[in-house]
């Protein structure tokens, strides 16, 4: 049974994963909707390389793209429900401080309104 699949909607109404996906080329964007609709499929089930756990409740989708990798944060809700809050491309090897805090404050913020 799949998983569904959300993006993280702010106040504003702006989905940030979503535009950063839209930015992307049409290439690499192929290689993220690949692996989220493996995240869909697999759900929980799907482990490392694919996956990997980041802190607390949030997970990293770990995605190879031509500018290098793609990190996408999420989160598992209730009723089979992953939404998608945060990515970036990576550029170190250690994931930065900064980014996990913005994958915090919005799963927080989900978690909030809804």
């Amino acid at each position: 049974m799949n998983w569904t699949v959300e993006y993280y909607r702010d106040s504003k109404d702006k989905e940030p994963v979503k535009e950063f996906i839209d930015g992307l080329s049409e290439k690499s964007q192929a290689q993220v909707i690949g692996k989220i609709e493996l995240l869909a499929k697999y759900g929980v089930l799907l482990k490392e390389p694919y996956t990997r756990h980041i802190r607390g409740k949030i997970w990293e989708l770990r995605i190879m793209v031509s500018k290098g990798y793609s990190r996408i944060f999420y989160f598992s809700y209730t009723g089979r429900r992953f939404v998608l809050l945060h990515a970036f491309l990576k550029k170190t090897d250690k994931t930065p401080q900064a980014e996990i805090d913005i994958a915090e404050k919005r799963m927080q913020d989900f978690i909030k309104r809804q």
